[in-house]
């Protein structure tokens, strides 16, 4: 964990969120500001940076996230589609440097960026 993170504070408790899913290497809330009908956060419950940071030694936590996602997405009847996005480094506009991603779906999301 790291002390000045605010994922990591979030999950320990520190400040509060709306939890959607949690196991002993996953967590998921609800974004603050979401893009969609559905913005659901999900990050590794150890403190990885940013992808740039994703070694052999930890991306079994990324693992672990890829297989919850469709659940939590099924679990939001996102039955047509969802996105899932993760954003590293200035450029990419990473806001918080804790390892997320978003899900987002509930209706139909533009092809592109800009």
């Amino acid at each position: 964990m790291s002390n000045d993170c605010i994922f990591c504070m979030i999950l320990e408790g520190k400040i509060p969120s709306t939890k959607v899913y949690e196991d002993e290497f996953v967590f998921a809330f609800r974004d603050i500001h979401p893009m969609a009908p559905t913005h659901i956060l999900v990050i590794p419950k150890e403190h990885i940076a940013s992808a740039d940071e994703i070694t052999g030694k930890n991306s079994s936590y990324v693992a672990k996230i890829f297989e919850v996602i469709p659940k939590i997405a099924a679990a939001e009847g996102l039955a047509n589609g969802y996105r899932v996005i993760t954003n590293c480094g200035e450029d990419g506009c990473q806001s918080v440097k804790h390892l997320h991603f978003h899900l987002l779906g509930g209706r139909k999301l533009p092809e592109t960026l800009a």
